[in-house]
């Protein structure tokens, strides 16, 4: 059973208790010096969080053409989602970044390059940068996938698209090193070879080469281009099909880094028993997971008989009041229950507005117009409430040491004029010394 450490609630109106799983609080025994070394006794500083080293993000499609710029000729003619239309910039850059640290640029094939040899780099290169800049770590998805793929592909040879892919998938990791440093090196590998909702290339050159040699392709290519890349291997498939998939994998001693999981929550929030009972199934693995792909709805939900959540087109998905009170209930839920597993690394949620969401669905933590639901006040009580330390004044004792305590992640603390960096390691006790006015 978890550990947890009580703590009051970051909601209004009430004096309730809630706890915060203890694997992610650490305890750090901090000495304040001065820029000669002596230690600061009996002083007043400021300590502050300034980010989570669990991952908290969402997607960052809908601010490609508010930084980047438009998209390249011919990415119209491929589908997109995530455009956010007519919500300025600030409207998003305020709301983002007051809830995620972490973020998912689209790097889909067709919409990337849908001519040949003329790459969205630049653009994508800007809105990366731009998230750096503020402190969000980028994450880009997906090097390889049999859907989203470039027209000009249908025709080409196998040989000349395997030969186009290993490229694709070494250049991109190598060309954005330093900038974006994580990738879905492969993504749904599962279906890949037995994809038959639309003829294209990587379903067939998959099937020729196996789904093992798939993944080793596609992971030793990326791995080649940025050996400090951290890999995941995606899938929205999570039966047992996917586990021996990458038993597999990792028997075969391919390389990965982390697993991720796609729960999409279109027909339902499933439960934390159901959800626990998958982390479970996952972890033996003993890899990090992400949680890649999540979305819980705010409007009705998808009718129970539909097999593929691509098949569900409705005119008009409208978010509604009843279903933002349900989504806000569910999205505390589920995230109370994924940061309470220890294998979980990351939560990335897949839409900040409802504008252009996937599949039209009101999944956005933002409705169409950009003002915030529940769910995201409900997210903002956790993330930046529940679990995170603000700025607040905390005194040195004689020796110049205070204690800091607080979920997992990066802080400062401002004193003599200065201010210096340091960490609070999750589930862990640690030591440090800082000289803010050095």
């Amino acid at each position: 059973m978890t550990s947890t450490t009580t703590r009051p609630s970051g909601r209004e109106g009430g004096s309730a208790v809630t706890t915060t799983p203890q694997h992610r609080i650490g305890r750090t025994r901090l000495t304040v010096q001065d820029a000669d070394g002596r230690p600061l006794a009996d002083a007043d500083v400021q300590v502050e969080q300034r980010g989570h080293a669990f991952g908290f993000g969402n997607i960052g499609f809908d601010f490609l053409p508010l930084v980047g710029g438009p998209a390249p000729e011919g990415a119209d003619e491929v589908e997109a989602f995530g455009t956010a239309e007519g919500v300025p910039l600030e409207v998003l850059a305020e709301a983002y970044l007051g809830l995620f640290g972490q973020t998912t640029l689209p790097f889909y094939w067709g919409r990337y390059e849908p001519r040949r040899g003329a790459p969205d780099e630049d653009r994508l290169r800007r809105t990366a940068q731009w998230f750096t800049d503020r402190g969000v770590a980028v994450k880009g998805h997906p090097l390889m996938w049999h859907t989203v793929t470039p027209a000009w592909q249908a025709d080409l040879p196998l040989d000349e698209v395997e030969r186009l892919q290993r490229e694709r998938s070494r250049a991109l990791p190598r060309d954005f090193a330093g900038l974006i440093d994580v990738w879905d090196a492969i993504n749904e590998a599962v279906i890949m070879p037995v994809f038959d909702n639309g003829a294209n290339r990587i379903t067939d050159l998959a099937k020729e080469k196996g789904r093992l040699e798939t993944v080793r392709l596609a992971f030793e290519e990326a791995r080649a281009g940025n050996p400090s890349a951290t890999l995941l291997i995606n899938d929205f498939d999570l039966s047992p099909a996917y586990e021996r998939l990458i038993e597999q994998v990792l028997e075969a001693g391919i390389a990965v880094d982390a697993i991720g999981l796609q729960t999409h929550m279109h027909q339902g929030y499933r439960g934390e028993e159901a959800v626990t009972a998958i982390l479970d199934r996952f972890a033996r693995f003993g890899l990090p997971l992400h949680m890649t792909e999540t979305t819980l709805l705010s409007g009705h939900l998808m009718p129970a008989h539909i097999e593929d959540l691509n098949d569900y087109r409705i005119p008009a998905w409208p978010t509604t009041e009843e279903g933002e009170a349900r989504q806000a209930d569910e999205l505390e839920r589920h995230y109370r229950n994924l940061v309470g597993h220890p294998a979980v690394q990351v939560i990335n949620y897949w839409g900040l507005t409802d504008a252009g969401s996937w599949l039209g669905a009101p999944c956005g933590v933002l409705r169409a117009d950009g003002s915030k639901k529940p769910g995201y006040h409900r997210l903002q009580s956790l993330i930046r409430g529940e679990w995170w330390l603000p700025r607040t004044t905390r005194r040195t004792d004689a020796d110049g040491v205070l204690e800091v305590e607080g979920f997992g992640g990066a802080y400062a603390v401002e004193a003599a004029g200065g201010s210096a960096a340091f960490t609070v390691e999750a589930g862990g006790d640690g030591v440090q010394e800082v000289r803010p006015g050095a």
